[in-house]
Order: structure tokens, then C-alpha cells, then sequence
């Protein structure tokens, strides 16, 4: 049975997964002759109720993905977090995992009375974007300085 569990943001299976996503970026933005630029994420960002970091599990209990939320300042609906990091092993793709997380974190978010989700990405991340999508994210203003960013969506908590 696949899990979703909270973890420190740099613990190790954690700091793994964010490894392996900020070199699939780096590479990614390479072949589109763009600078990505990584961020480890302080453990504090990620401790409740500050924001949640979350590792997946599959059926053998091994890390095949991770995420995040952490408050940001409020939004014009109230208290806000965003969703950062999720990402998934190649391998795991398709199979609803990302979903899991994304509703997951959206549970943690609720519990501190989240009224809005907001979250960035890039354009090149297509099926990222669709999850987001069918998961109630509409797109949105710019809401930060993410360089890595060229779209950015928001999922009302109502």
C-alpha cells in the first residue's frame, strides 16, 4: 500500500528526492538553453504548522517522491500556503501518486485553516500542470520571484 508520511525536509530519503528533482530541472532547463537554480529548503519552512514536507512510500516502503507546503503571507482570501517541490521518480508516473501528495498536503493545509493553495511552475511541465488543473488550480497572477517559474496557480479553500 503507498503511504504519504511527514518528514523533515532535510531528512535523508527527503533531501534524496529533492536531489534527484533539481537535477531533472537543471537538465531540463538546459535543453531549453535556461538556468535553473536549486534551493535545498530550511527544515524550518517545512515544520508544522509553519508548512509540512511529505515522503512517498510504496507497497516495499521505499521513497519515490516528496512535497511540500509552507505559509506564505496572506493572500485577499486569508491564510495561504503554497505547495512546493512535489515530484515523483520517473518510474512512478501515472499512477496517481502526485494526486495522493497534492490532496495530502491540501489535508495539512486545511487543518491550519488554509483559505487558498497557491503554488508556481514551469511552462515545460505539462502534465504537472494538468494535475494541478483537474485538481481544482486555476491559473493565476505572478505571486512571487521564482526565477525557475513561468505559471502560477491558485485552488480556493472555501
Amino acid at each position: 500500500m503507498v503511504e504519504v508520511q511527514r518528514t523533515d525536509a532535510d531528512a535523508p530519503d527527503a533531501h534524496m528526492l529533492l536531489a534527484e528533482y533539481f537535477e531533472d530541472r537543471t537538465i531540463g532547463f538546459a535543453a531549453q538553453d535556461q538556468v535553473y537554480t536549486p534551493v535545498f529548503p530550511a527544515r524550518a519552512t517545512f515544520t508544522p504548522p509553519a508548512g509540512a514536507f511529505v515522503v512517498l512510500r510504496d507497497d516495499e516502503g521505499q521513497a519515490r517522491g516528496c512535497g511540500g507546503i509552507r505559509r506564505i503571507a496572506d493572500g485577499e482570501r486569508g491564510v495561504r500556503y503554497e505547495v512546493k517541490h512535489l515530484y515523483l521518480r520517473p518510474d512512478t508516473r501515472g499512477r496517481g501518486w502526485g494526486r495522493l501528495m497534492l490532496e495530502d498536503l491540501e489535508r495539512r493545509a486545511r487543518e491550519w485553516d488554509a483559505r487558498e493553495l497557491v503554488l508556481d511552475t514551469h511552462h515545460s511541465l505539462e502534465a504537472a500542470a494538468g494535475l494541478y488543473r483537474t485538481s481544482g488550480f486555476v491559473e493565476t497572477e505572478r505571486f512571487n520571484e521564482n526565477s525557475n517559474a513561468t505559471r502560477w496557480y491558485s485552488k480556493a479553500l472555501d
